[in-house]
């Protein structure tokens, strides 16, 4: 990839990616690089991206930039499915686990991109044709689940042509190895390796006797077959609803290996980012008083406790570390999370923490220094620097 000349924007629908957009288009006039967002994206706001159909800006841009969650990353590596041009993802409000970068570090990774100090991963895709005609593909998975009020989904998987096994179940999910951390994996089926090749088929809440799932090469033919005991079933692409099948459909799903490329910097692996998302035991996982819905785990790698709830992130507490000192930087709660106390949770985390580790506190996020008011019995956590003395 040479010096990168235009850069594509794909926005989240509701987040305001503002600053997002200035840091980059500040990053672009320095060097002289176009920036191009869509229509329907770029019109609602006032910024210097030029407005292009989504065809103009895959032929044009050689590197495009997601700014969201990992929809919006979904949503953008599908724009350039089966192209080499590269995709940074970057996390706007909520974080996400597809997202390389949080908006913070966003200037440092565009001139890591500059002076090509980033790796490219292929990721692959899934694709098939809905009964209805209309084509679709994922990148995390393709899932027939049961409309309520329906009866199970029966499915017969045919691989290479004949019937292997059938499924009753809630849901049968296609996911790709990227896929295999998300309603995969809810389901129970395994954690997969980014670098496998191949496509993991589980049925979630199975009622039939076998309820294994099943892990197939690129090259063999999977077919899925509605069968006449089902239920009316919802096609989900990526979590979002595309069409129905009902007894009698037939799906063919065709894998697209290496139909996207997305820039990694190496700052985490696969394996700490799975551990982080799933809570896989003996993870960096931080003990809170009342953790039946909620955990905070320091994710060390970018320098914040998060607070988890349901699998989601919902606030994160950022901090610095200065040689035997930790500093408590900054508290935000998702807004759709306020008003339980989860800042609260946050701070009590992460003060319990630095007992744990014997680590002196210096305190500069406001909420914090409220909370140490309202709580004195963290107050021996405190540095003693030279002015109290």
């Amino acid at each position: 990839m040479g010096m990168v000349k235009v850069v594509g924007l794909v926005l989240h629908p509701r987040r305001d990616c503002g600053s997002a957009i200035d840091a980059i288009v500040n990053w672009a006039e320095r060097r002289n690089v176009t920036v191009l967002g869509l229509h329907d994206e770029i019109d609602r706001i006032d910024c210097e991206a030029v407005s292009v159909t989504a065809e103009e800006m895959v032929e044009r841009a050689g590197l495009l930039v997601s700014l969201g969650g990992d929809g919006t990353m979904l949503r953008t590596m599908r724009l350039v499915e089966g192209r080499k041009t590269p995709v940074l993802g970057v996390n706007v409000g909520r974080l996400g686990f597809l997202a390389e970068v949080d908006l913070p570090d966003l200037p440092d990774a565009l001139s890591a991109i500059d002076e090509h100090k980033f790796t490219i991963e292929s990721r692959t895709a899934v694709r098939t044709t809905l009964p209805d005609g209309k084509q679709v593909s994922a990148f995390n998975d393709i899932a027939m689940v049961r409309v309520p009020g329906d009866g199970l989904a029966a499915i017969g998987i045919c691989v290479e042509g004949k019937n292997f096994v059938n499924y009753a179940a809630d849901a049968v999910i296609v996911a790709t190895p990227t896929g295999s951390t998300a309603y995969s994996f809810s389901a129970g089926g395994p954690i997969v390796s980014p670098n496998v090749e191949g496509l993991i088929v589980t049925a979630s809440a199975a009622h039939s006797s076998f309820n294994r799932p099943l892990m197939l090469a690129l090259q063999e033919q999977l077919d899925i077959d509605v069968l006449p005991t089902s239920g009316r079933l919802a096609i989900e692409v990526d979590g979002i609803i595309e069409g129905y099948a009902g007894p009698g459909d037939k799906l063919s799903i065709e894998p697209i290996p290496s139909a996207a490329q997305v820039i990694r910097l190496g700052s985490t692996s696969f394996y700490e980012r799975a551990r982080r998302k799933l809570r896989v035991e003996g993870s960096a996982q931080v003990s809170v008083a009342d953790a039946s819905d909620a955990s905070v785990v320091d994710n060390f790698e970018r320098r914040r406790y998060e607070l988890l709830l349901g699998g989601e992130v919902a606030g994160v507490l950022h901090y610095r570390r200065h040689g035997d000192r930790i500093e408590l930087l900054h508290t935000e709660v998702e807004q759709s999370f306020s008003g339980r106390g989860l800042a609260g949770r946050l701070a009590s985390a992460a003060l319990e923490d630095a007992r744990a580790r014997a680590t002196p506190v210096v305190p500069s996020c406001p909420f914090v220094l409220g909370y140490l008011d309202r709580h004195p019995e963290f107050a021996d956590l405190l540095a003693t620097t030279t002015a109290d003395s």
